[in-house]
């Protein structure tokens, strides 16, 4: 298995303007959220990118991709129909291949010096299976949040078997339903904005559009159905995801990447003067 394509899905009608959005990168460059993005599917080995915009935007967004912009095709989503329906406007452009796929308004800042969507592109083809990246969540945020059920597999590593996935569970069903062994109490399998997926996963959309074609396309369900047909996994990346369309979440994603970054001292002074200010 390599991994040479991302999918990057950006065409949220509520959420269009947020991967254009500026922030100071850990060199202390200003980039996009855009391109941020792009930067880390680069640094995990990707070559192609296609980004699903909606229509008319792809100006806009051509000039957030930065130096990475030859390498990107805009793919448009024609009408807003769902998640699942964003992500077929990438059938042509991913072709037979796996492919990694993030999502324009989610930011990751990892652990240590291996990025996110590196990890996760090293344990799918270790395993030469498809793989979603989790994060454990509190069960006061799964409305936000797809999130998965299923068995540890990895031994000391935090892979899973996945075997139920739900989209935005409330924490009764959660509970009944999402419960993996090992995991803190009240804590459950979140989506991480990343994910390793087949070519297959196409034709899943597919059929779960012909089974109810009035209703807008999911992306949990046809992971739910790939779950039942081949080996599918969950890792627990060595990082965090900031969802940038959440409350203050672009204060937290910049936060985040300024103190993983060359001037994280300078940036914790300031906040601890800020602090000692509003004490006063």
């Amino acid at each position: 298995m390599k991994i040479r394509k991302a999918l990057v899905t950006a065409a949220n009608p509520r959420q269009r303007t947020l991967p254009l959005q500026t922030l100071i990168d850990p060199a202390g460059e200003p980039k996009s959220a855009l391109q941020v993005v792009l930067e880390e599917a680069e640094a995990a080995g990707i070559e192609e990118f296609g980004v699903v915009v909606c229509p008319g935007d792809e100006a806009r967004y051509g000039e957030a991709c930065g130096r990475l912009r030859g390498r990107v095709r805009f793919l448009p989503q024609s009408e807003p129909r769902g998640y699942g329906h964003a992500i077929l406007c990438g059938r042509a452009f991913v072709g037979e291949e796996s492919f990694l796929h993030l999502v324009g308004d989610h930011l990751h800042v990892a652990h240590a010096a291996t990025g996110c969507a590196r990890q996760l592109i090293d344990v799918a083809v270790a395993e030469q299976a498809s793989v979603s990246a989790v994060q454990a969540t509190r069960e006061s945020q799964l409305t936000a949040f797809g999130a998965v059920g299923g068995r540890l597999v990895g031994g000391e590593r935090p892979l899973y078997q996945v075997e139920t996935v739900l989209e935005k569970p409330t924490p009764t069903v959660a509970e009944q339903q999402l419960i993996v062994p090992g995991l803190r109490a009240g804590f459950y399998l979140c989506f991480f904005g990343l994910h390793v997926l087949p070519p297959e996963l196409f034709a899943l959309l597919e059929e779960q559009a012909a089974r109810d074609p009035g209703r807008p396309l999911g992306l949990s369900p046809a992971l739910h159905a790939l779950a039942a047909r081949r080996r599918y996994l969950a890792f627990s990346v060595a990082g965090r995801r900031f969802d940038i369309g959440a409350p203050y979440g672009l204060l937290y994603a910049q936060l985040a990447l300024s103190l993983s970054g060359r001037d994280r001292d300078r940036v914790l002074t300031q906040l601890l003067e800020l602090v000692a200010a509003r004490a006063d």
